[in-house]
């Protein structure tokens, strides 16, 4: 009897013990649902339509990097064949008259954009207003019946690793999906240009999902979702909303966006450095190593070889975030600096300038130039000669290759080095530039280019 007894009570024992970590656990899981329903009715899938004239062969269909595509192509002069590209994406409501907000690659060189609603499934045609393509964000407009539900922008920057956040979009064209995890990691830069500062998550992101919100437990969109580690799981991106928020004065106004430009050129300062240069306290910045004459950071008296600690107050983490910090900032803003200079800490204050909106930057540590066939160089510099084992002392090599671009289609690759065009000799990047301007009202560039130890011919169209 007694022994019954006990049995019973330990029963009762376990039971509760389990009933209360059941409740505990589940109280400690995040209300997706809430959230869902709320954003839902927000989020649009946007399908494009693209009209690409590409040259090709007539006879043979061979991949972009094939060398006998090249020889063909010689011969039979590229022959344009217009081709309809479809693609999908997804995007978000801002405002109720219509403004969406998503990545510019989505809409990229679209001749049609069409925009769905998850609520009601109407499809309106959408124009845009305003770009970004180096920050990949696109704002577009549709004319709808009736006042839109929307979605709040909120703070990036408050975001904490270990957040939990909630993505919706229409990957592989299934719309509204939701999917829910954490931030993985944030300032996470991933080589897709020179504001890489993403925030990194474990929600399922997929093809599909670019331009769809990344959202809080509150609702309020902390991200655009962005770029995916191919043969990755658990692993996606998303551009900070901050960023966004910086731009959308100028988007709505169909402007050239303006940045806050500082003028210098920086390299990350780690622990081991910050050690070997007796700095006590200081393990993280961004050392400068070049200061741009009349600009801004020269006229303020920065000078190579300070290490800027923070911006404002706020710490800097590593020499990526610096560039995010100049970038969310209006031209005219006046910044405070926290410098050491000869292990001495200084504190500088510079008024920001408007960053350079040319095709020509100076991006980690060497001038670029971005053609308009899709393809970009550099002038031949000591980490690029290393990086792509270059032996030529002249010429300008190509460091990024935009996919589906012209470029691209005759099979230029990151690098090659042009040592001629339009049968004229390329010395650096000044004299590529010239050609090109002759150029811009001509459709065909002819290229000699070096590949390793070949010389190769190319005709590009556009």
């Amino acid at each position: 009897m007694r022994r019954a007894m006990l049995k019973k009570q330990l029963y009762i024992f376990f039971g509760l013990i389990f009933f209360i970590g059941s409740t505990v656990s589940a109280a400690c899981l995040p209300d997706i649902k809430d959230v869902a329903k709320k954003a839902l009715p927000a989020v649009v899938n946007i399908s494009t339509t693209q009209v690409v004239e590409a040259p090709t062969s007539p006879f043979f269909n061979f991949g972009p990097n094939d060398p006998f595509r090249q020889f063909f192509n010689q011969f039979f002069n590229n022959f344009p064949v217009k081709r309809k590209i479809h693609a999908l994406g997804s995007g978000f409501i801002i405002s109720k008259d219509g403004y969406i907000l998503t990545n510019y690659h989505v809409i990229k060189r679209a001749s049609v954009i069409r925009v769905t609603l998850l609520e009601n499934q109407d499809t309106y045609t959408a124009k845009v207003v305003g770009t970004d393509p180096k920050a990949d964000i696109a704002l577009i407009k549709i004319k709808a019946k009736e006042s839109l539900p929307t979605l709040p922008l909120g703070n990036s920057d408050a975001i904490e690793i270990g957040d939990w956040v909630v993505a919706v979009g229409n990957p592989f064209g299934l719309n509204g999906t939701v999917t829910a995890g954490i931030i993985s990691a944030k300032g996470r830069v991933i080589g897709e240009g020179p504001f890489d500062h993403f925030l990194q998550t474990s929600a399922a992101i997929n093809p599909g999902n670019s331009g769809g919100p990344l959202l809080n437990l509150r609702g309020e969109v902390i991200g655009i979702n962005t770029a995916i580690v191919e043969g990755g799981q658990g692993i996606g991106f998303a551009i900070p909303v901050n960023m966004v928020k910086a731009e959308l004065p100028y988007l709505m106004k169909g402007k050239k966006v303006k940045r806050g430009y500082l003028g210098v050129m920086i390299q990350n300062l780690t622990a081991e450095a910050a050690h070997s240069m007796g700095l006590k306290g200081i393990k993280r910045g961004a050392i400068v190593s070049q200061v741009f004459k009349n600009g801004p950071a020269y006229k303020a008296g920065l000078k190579p070889g300070d290490i800027i600690v923070n911006v404002n107050g706020k710490k800097i983490k590593s020499s990526s975030d610096l560039p995010y910090m100049i970038f969310t900032m209006r031209p005219g803003t006046k910044v405070e600096l926290g410098i050491i200079r000869n292990g001495k800490p200084m504190k500088v204050e510079v008024t920001l300038g408007v960053r350079p909106a040319s095709g020509e930057m100076a991006e980690n540590g060497f001038r670029v130039f971005k053609t308009p066939y899709g393809f970009t160089v550099a002038n031949i510099v000591p980490s690029l000669r290393s990086k792509y084992g270059i032996k030529q002392k002249e010429g300008v090599v190509i460091i990024e290759v935009e996919k589906n671009s012209f470029a691209y289609a005759v099979g230029l690759q990151t690098g090659d080095v042009i040592v001629r065009a339009d049968y004229k000799k390329i010395r650096n990047l000044d004299d590529f530039k010239k050609i090109l301007t002759q150029n811009k009202h001509k459709n065909v560039l002819f290229l000699n280019i070096v590949r390793g130890s070949a010389q190769i011919f190319v005709t590009i169209q556009r």
